[in-house]
């Protein structure tokens, strides 16, 4: 069984309240009538005005002032976000019509981080014709992660790998196996890799290739997260996964906050936005 049919599943057994800061975009009002024909998920509109719950949750959990608070949660993706952390939904699924850094800061304060992390990152889900199922992050948030960031990302998607895949094997990539090499960047991947416990620094085809991990004595082979050292790398990984490889990517989804939070792409169909709100309410 897919992800994408095991998500189906555990979304229609949980039944998660979903909130859509942009219900009234055309794609998105779409794929809310789809899920809830489909009895998948329970869409919760977006709150009119914001309630005392939504204003406390800026203030108490985030240290704003009332009259600050009040002024961001006039805008739907904060009052969103707000829902979230009151309780009142589950999961939040924006980005359609929203700048992904947009959305990161709404959740950002809305929401908050995860216990133990401190850098919002995202992942791409990777599936491939053959039934090879991965996880590839980070590939549209981090830029330029330092070591600590890498481990942060490295962590979140091992979190996400358990939820998604059944079990997460982290590999951080590099350009250099072991201590076969050395740079900057290859420091970075090490110190990271040190911090979190998770193979690497590692080329892509010991991580992936059994033949060629043995040959290289580091890890199994086997890794289904792959956690790139920086944007570009990322990026252009899953564009070749899908390009030559013939890979659907879907996401990206935001990890580390903690709370569900799906950042859609604005150019999504909604084919696209069913997907993601499936797997959000997955990890939920």
């Amino acid at each position: 069984m897919s992800i994408l049919q095991k998500a189906t599943e555990t979304a229609a057994s949980r039944r998660a309240k979903v909130v859509y800061p942009e219900a009234a975009e055309p794609r998105v009002a779409e794929a809310i009538r789809r899920l809830q024909a489909d009895g998948l998920v329970v869409p919760v509109p977006l709150a009119k005005e914001p309630s005392a719950a939504h204003v406390a949750a800026l203030v108490e959990a985030r240290g704003l002032k009332e009259g600050i608070a009040k002024r961001m949660l006039g805008r739907p993706l904060y009052r969103a976000a707000a829902m979230v952390a009151a309780g009142e939904a589950d999961a939040m699924v924006a980005g359609a019509d929203s700048p992904t850094k947009r959305v990161i800061e709404a959740a950002s304060i809305g929401i908050g981080l995860a216990e133990g992390v401190e850098t919002v990152s995202s992942f791409f889900l990777i599936l491939f014709p053959d039934g090879r199922e991965m996880i590839f992050a980070d590939c549209a948030v981090n830029v330029a992660p330092d070591a600590a960031q890498l481990a942060d990302i490295a962590r979140a998607s091992s979190g996400s790998g358990a939820a998604l895949l059944g079990a997460a094997r982290v590999a951080l990539l590099s350009f250099s196996t072991g201590t076969s090499g050395a740079g900057a960047s290859v420091d970075m991947v090490r110190a990271a890799a040190e911090t979190t416990g998770f193979l690497g620094p590692v080329q892509a085809d010991a991580a992936l290739n059994p033949a060629i991990a043995a040959k290289k004595g580091l890890g199994a082979g086997d890794a289904n997260v792959l956690v790139f050292p920086d944007l570009d790398a990322g990026n252009i990984a899953y564009k070749l996964a899908q390009e030559l490889g013939g890979a659907q990517a879907v996401g990206p989804f935001l990890q580390g906050f903690a709370r569900p939070v799906c950042d859609l792409s604005r150019g999504a169909t909604v084919e696209d936005i069913v997907a993601a709100t499936l797997v959000t309410v997955a990890m939920a």
